[in-house]
């Protein structure tokens, strides 16, 4: 591993610290082994407390960069193969796929189908002549998979596509992948999700049991972090904390928040001893939580190799980010070194 010095606790490098006011070393070290406690790094978590860390972490993702129809993990955190676990829920439906954070796939529960609406449905206010040819079709003869919609329509594969995915990010449509096959088919939402009320939240209110569930697995947080997870403005999720703060349930700590309960909590905990490397990919919590942050680390450590290279991992050590592995993904070898920091 070739290592560069830099300052540990920089701006560059820090898990979740960076651009807030310190209020003092002790808590530093609290909050983060408080966060590595909650993220379940430390003692891995059994089905029970797999399915609630799943829940507050939602929408899961498979492994960055991985084989299509692979089921969604929490690498590192569970006792048990979380990968097959995740693809037996799959084939019973207990997790279900949507268009959600920035328009990008992901796994949810299906009780928390209408809070994931609240914030990421986007109407279809005047469909195009195609868009309405497809869900009329879907509607009326459907489930159908892509072949048969082209065999009905006469359009191309490449022209349907799109408006499947725009259709499912107006929750008119469902897509039905309860296992790793190609053959997948489109449902009408509602024949899906009959008991569903899209309208059932609001948005802010959306925001403010996400942000709840965020500040508990991550512990200290600021807007940033949060938009950097979840893809919403800035402007909103200000708003939903501003309120959560009025109400109690966080409280500022420097630049950023805490649960309330945490902030007692943190006040008489022990530190755990945190004495461990994690190669994180570039969907896990960790990361995306951290996405706006690790991207400028990431320039500096990847200076220097003459071939196309980006981070493909990041190195969690001792519950910071302190390096990456850089290479670049392609059909067959791939070239792959370590870049990192110098840790004290």
């Amino acid at each position: 591993m070739e290592t560069r010095p830099v300052a540990r606790g920089s701006n560059s490098a820090d898990s979740g610290t960076q651009g807030r006011k310190e209020p003092n070393h002790n808590m530093d070290a609290n909050i983060i082994s408080l966060r590595m406690e909650r993220q379940c790094f430390l003692k891995k978590a059994d089905r029970e407390e797999y399915q609630k860390l799943y829940r507050d972490t939602q929408p899961g993702q498979n492994v960055y960069w991985n084989g299509f129809g692979e089921p969604p993990t929490l690498t590192f955190r569970a006792d048990f193969d979380d990968k097959e676990y995740n693809r037996e829920r799959q084939s019973r439906r207990e997790l279900v796929k949507g268009r959600f954070v920035g328009g990008n796939l992901g796994w949810i529960v299906p009780e928390d189908m209408e809070l994931f609406a609240a914030i990421y449905r986007k109407p279809l206010v005047n469909p195009t002549m195609e868009q309405q040819q497809i869900l009329e079709l879907i509607e009326t003869a459907g489930p159908l998979n892509i072949q048969q919609i082209k065999e009905e329509t006469g359009m191309l594969v490449k022209q349907i596509t799109p408006i499947l995915h725009r259709l499912q990010e107006a929750f008119l449509i469902y897509e039905d992948q309860y296992d790793g096959e190609w053959d997948r088919g489109w449902y009408r939402f509602e024949e899906m999700f009959p008991d569903a009320d899209l309208n059932r939240y609001g948005r802010t209110e959306a925001l403010k049991i996400l942000l709840q569930r965020f500040a508990y697995r991550m512990v200290w947080f600021d807007t940033a972090m949060a938009k950097s997870f979840y893809k919403v403005p800035e402007k909103e999720i200000r708003l939903a904390v501003l309120e959560l703060t009025e109400e109690g349930i966080l409280t500022s700590e420097g630049a950023g928040y805490l649960l309330c309960s945490d902030a007692k909590l943190l006040s008489h905990y022990e530190p755990r001893s945190l004495h461990f490397v994690y190669a994180v990919h570039r969907n896990d919590i960790m990361y995306k939580a951290q996405e706006h942050i690790l991207k400028e680390f990431a320039k500096e450590l990847t200076k220097g190799p003459a071939y196309d290279h980006e981070p493909l991992q990041y190195l969690l050590i001792d519950g910071e980010f302190h390096g990456a592995c850089i290479g670049h993904f392609r059909n067959g070898g791939m070239p792959v070194r370590f870049m990192g920091e110098e840790c004290r």
